[in-house]
């Protein structure tokens, strides 16, 4: 036996499978991920828990065999969250009757031991294979698989989470231990085809559909196992359905089997449908949008129970910050360039002789509107409570970071620095790598023998986002309250007090 997957073989052998007996020759699974405390409908409409819940209520009427799923990430991205921590999140997840549940990496923001509590109020089987829990308060809410029986036949469930190591912060998921996912997986569908005779083996999975600078991805996961049959993915916000050229949802495993991979985006914007004939196990995926034609009825219970928690977002929303003279669209240069020239602005006044400044695109969580920027958009903007740190580093480790930087996660850079770069490109299957074309930083090239001083965050400092040529920096300074915080002080009670900010569109990473 690898004495590597030992403990993961042990769960699965003392794993006790739950049954759950119907009749019919349909089963359908309904699935979401990366919903990220996302309530509200999103500001183009799409989107919103009561919708959700309607058209999840309309299914279960139309059908009698439904599964419903969540790939993880259900917490960290808005207001609700911030004010809450979690627990508004968990309640509407038992209230729209989520039958299983695996984790994200975001769950762990706060920590093991807050999110186990949390969690210990689901009701929901929650699901963790390739992960050792057994020094952590998570240990007894998670089991490694389950089995479901409809109409005789049996569907086999297990789950597969990315390496907290290079994702999630350190110290924030002490205690888990993380198991090899392709021989996790190969382990428990192995088991749950020829030991528990499963039909149908699906896997759940936190590790993104086919992320650039990853080891381990839905497509790598399909194409390197044998005895999956559907893999139901997140992590990477991909909306991944049939007839896409691009994500191809239908892959060949080990065997030359086909693997169906299906993803729901983000945000609850969409609401994944799986249809499973029971007769011959034939699996059509489709994806149902969120938005305003969704869900005739309102659970006007659950709207009214939501009240009172939405009037403490509105007074964070109606909290002036500043005033932008153009939108910022999440994504977009603007917002890109603002917040990497404040962290390098307040970093040269805090520490001096600062190079540049360095921001993760993952940590920018939404846009800022034209006009009143209130409290509320900010933090919602940056959720995560990271710090700036500054660090010293030696040029040629600096250049592996712009390597990693050409992989496309973290491409935001202040106003000394200009890239040029041949971007990652997915295809189908394939990936080819970002590639660095030319580094000036104060209109020179980067000299590899020179120490830079560069400011960043301390989640990027600390490898995350795959950052790990960071980790070989001396930390210089690292500030005492998160960026949301500093920006919210600079501009309502400091130098940048009734300034207003005019977005600077230009494309320094290209």
């Amino acid at each position: 036996m690898n004495r590597f997957l030992s403990p993961a073989i042990a769960l699965l052998l003392a794993a006790t499978a739950a049954f759950t007996p119907a009749s019919a020759e349909k089963l359908v699974i309904m699935h979401t991920n990366d919903t990220h405390s996302h309530i509200d409908p999103e500001a183009d409409g799409s989107g919103g828990i009561l919708r959700r819940k309607s058209m999840i209520d309309s299914i279960r009427q139309a059908e009698q065999n439904t599964l419903l799923i969540d790939a993880g990430d259900f917490v960290q991205g808005s207001l609700y969250f911030y004010l809450y921590g979690g627990k508004i999140e968990q309640e509407l997840m038992n209230r729209l009757g989520y039958d299983m549940r695996i984790l994200g990496n975001h769950e762990f923001d706060i920590g093991a031991d807050s999110i186990a509590k949390i969690l210990k109020d689901s009701h929901a089987e929650l699901i963790a294979t390739n992960y050792d829990l057994s020094g952590s308060a998570l240990d007894s809410l998670f089991k490694p698989m389950a089995i479901k029986e409809f109409d005789g036949r049996r569907i086999g469930f297990f789950a597969i989470n990315l390496d907290p190591e290079g994702m999630i912060a350190p110290g924030k998921a002490d205690g888990v231990r993380y198991l090899d996912g392709i021989q996790a997986a190969n382990a428990a569908a192995w088991w749950l085809r020829n030991i528990e005779h499963c039909d149908m083996v699906v896997a759940l999975t936190h590790i993104g559909y086919n992320t650039s600078g990853a080891d381990l991805t839905d497509i790598a996961l399909a194409s390197g196992t044998r005895n999956i049959d559907l893999i139901i993915g997140g992590h990477s916000h991909d909306v991944v359905q049939p007839g896409d050229s691009d994500k191809p949802d239908r892959i060949r495993d080990l065997d030359g089997h086909e693997v169906t991979i299906v993803q729901a985006g983000k945000y609850g914007r969409n609401l994944g449908k799986i249809d499973i004939d029971l007769d011959n196990l034939a699996i059509t995926p489709t994806l149902l949008p969120v938005d305003s034609k969704a869900g005739a009825v309102t659970d006007t219970e659950l709207a009214e129970w939501l009240v009172p928690y939405r009037q403490g977002l509105d007074s964070l929303y109606a909290d002036k910050v500043f005033r932008a003279s153009a939108e910022m669209p999440q994504g977009s240069e603007a917002l890109k360039n603002f917040l990497s020239d404040f962290i390098y602005d307040r970093a040269t006044e805090s520490t001096g002789g600062v190079d540049f400044a360095i921001m993760n695109d993952g940590g920018i969580r939404r846009g800022l509107p034209k006009g009143n920027v209130g409290k509320g958009y900010i933090l919602e903007m940056l959720p995560f409570g990271n710090s700036t740190v500054v660090l010293d580093i030696k040029g040629s480790d600096l250049a592996d970071a712009f390597d990693v930087m050409a992989q496309g996660r973290v491409t935001a850079v202040s106003r000394q620095v200009d890239v040029e770069y041949t971007p990652a490109v997915k295809n189908g299957q394939e990936n080819t790598p970002g590639k660095i074309q030319s580094i000036r930083i104060n209109g020179r090239p980067l000299d590899p023998d020179r120490t830079y001083r560069i400011a960043t965050i301390d989640y990027l400092a600390d490898g995350g986002d795959y950052m790990k040529p960071l980790l070989r920096a001396r930390k210089v300074s690292q500030s005492d309250s998160d960026l949301a915080e500093d920006i919210i002080r600079y501009y309502q009670s400091g130098k940048g007090r009734g300034k207003t900010i005019k977005p600077d569109n230009t494309h320094r990473f290209h």
